[in-house]
């Protein structure tokens, strides 16, 4: 399936709408070439979720017939790419599917025909994607466990046999963000994992910015000044005072908003106090500064003396307004 696609497009850039990253890229198509189920590992805003739909765009389309009308129609791969949510309260029948009681009492309880298959079912000849994996119960993850490695799952009291061929792609924060479960020793072992990290260039988040972000045609957002957001942005990611480091959506973020905050006081370029205006609301959130730190200041004025302390480094204005 996948892997010939890979094969036969060597040398191609087959993620040319994902910016940077050229490592995972090579990982992602080494493993997808030998058919290997992936996770991909990194703090929010790395581009997990677009890698994913990037790989399910390359899918060939298939044609199938509709069960209900008996006509035949094309699938494309961008319709078998089937997401998933992790989250602690998802079931294994949210997945694997359930007895529905109304086809139970007609067919019989252990009838296939009383079986509503899940979403794992609708990833056929697809993509199944599972966001976030360690949110997911260890229930859950025993479930999969078995699907991956027997090709069977347990549904109630009976056995049902999983035919289905998928691409399973998961993703997982680090372990040490809130709300994660540790995944087992034996359900990774089914796995490659592929670590993603924030662009390492400020050239290439500017890049993803641009192309990324809203834009408001009215208002001009300076090269130099947003070459001076992003460097901070990167600097923050440095800095041995955080445990949680700014996102590409923050950059993002202070993109659109500045450009908002420009138009709101009738300017038609983005200056420094446009910017200001909305650092806190956009960043404030996204980090945040390990106990040590936290005793001494809060956020507010952590990030009013980073970025003062920032721009005297480089020469700049640093008489900030107050966010």
């Amino acid at each position: 399936m996948l892997s010939d696609v890979f094969k036969k497009s060597k040398g191609v850039d087959l993620f040319h709408g994902i910016l940077g990253q050229e490592k995972v890229k090579k990982q992602i198509i080494s493993a997808l070439i030998m058919k290997r189920h992936i996770i991909l590992v990194g703090p929010p805003g790395t581009g997990k979720t677009s890698l994913a739909k990037s790989i399910a765009k390359l899918l060939p389309t298939l044609e199938i017939e509709d069960k209900i009308s008996g006509k035949k129609r094309k699938l494309s791969g961008e319709e078998r790419f089937i997401r998933i949510q992790g989250s602690p309260d998802l079931t294994v029948e949210d997945i694997l599917g359930d007895i529905d009681p109304v086809k139970a009492l007609k067919f019989g309880a252990l009838s296939i025909e009383a079986f509503t298959q899940g979403k794992i079912f609708k990833a056929n000849k697809g993509v199944l994607f599972f966001d976030e994996l360690n949110r997911a119960p260890e229930k859950l993850q025993n479930a999969l466990l078995q699907v991956l490695e027997e090709g069977k799952c347990t549904i109630g009291s009976y056995d049902v046999d999983f035919d289905t061929d998928f691409i399973f792609i998961g993703t997982m924060n680090p372990e040490d963000y809130s709300g994660t479960e540790k995944l087992s020793e034996v359900l990774l072992d089914r796995f490659d994992l592929i670590n993603i990290h924030y662009p390492h260039r400020i050239e290439t988040e500017i890049q993803i910015v641009n192309e990324n972000s809203e834009h408001l045609k009215e208002v001009n957002f300076p090269r130099e000044l947003l070459n001076t957001v992003i460097e901070f942005i990167h600097d923050l990611r440095k800095s041995k005072d955080l445990e949680k480091f700014p996102s590409v959506r923050a950059s993002m973020g202070l993109y659109e908003r500045a450009q908002a905050n420009a138009f709101l006081n009738h300017r038609k370029d983005v200056i420094m106090d446009d910017v200001m205006e909305a650092y806190f609301s956009v960043l404030a959130h996204r980090m945040k500064l390990k106990p040590s730190v936290r005793y001494l200041m809060n956020t507010e004025t952590f990030i009013n003396k980073q970025f003062k302390d920032f721009l005297e480094a480089k020469g700049l204005k640093s008489d900030l307004p107050q966010i």
